[in-house]
């Protein structure tokens, strides 16, 4: 069993965090440079969040289903994803390793990477404004 004991906990916390993500004025224009869609398809719990990423538009974030068609799904457990926004998973690493499945251009996922470091503590803020910070434990 994960740490998140459903899906509208993946959502309540990762979920938010890419909604938060999604209108930060200096971290989203970034994040449309990579001109993509990238899905997150996750288990324990099964989970899923799509993320249109294009220039030409606001991005937009799906958390469940989503008829938005994925350049890039990238396939991995609830906790790689938690930890990985908590900084502590190699994402290159992961991929090695199999933790990470990635199908479609992975370079463009790779060069968001140095993007995301800022996120992470916008992410533990959010567990710790929940009132989870067993979440931010080992497993």
């Amino acid at each position: 069993m994960g740490r998140f004991k459903d899906e509208s906990e993946v959502y309540a916390f990762i979920g938010r965090l890419f909604e938060e993500l999604a209108v930060d004025p200096e971290l989203a224009p970034k994040f449309q440079r990579a001109d993509t869609t990238v899905q997150y398809q996750m288990t324990e719990p099964e989970s899923q969040i799509t993320v249109d990423m294009r220039p030409e538009r606001e991005i937009r974030v799906d958390l469940g289903p989503s008829e938005l068609e994925p350049e890039v799904v990238m396939t991995l457990a609830a906790d790689t994803a938690h930890g990985f926004w908590l900084g502590k998973v190699n994402i290159t690493a992961a991929l090695a390793r199999g933790q990470i499945k990635a199908r479609g251009p992975v370079a463009k996922i790779l060069r968001l990477v140095p993007l995301v470091k800022p996120s992470f503590p916008r992410y533990e803020q959010i567990l710790r404004e929940a009132g989870r910070s067993d979440l931010l434990e080992p497993a």
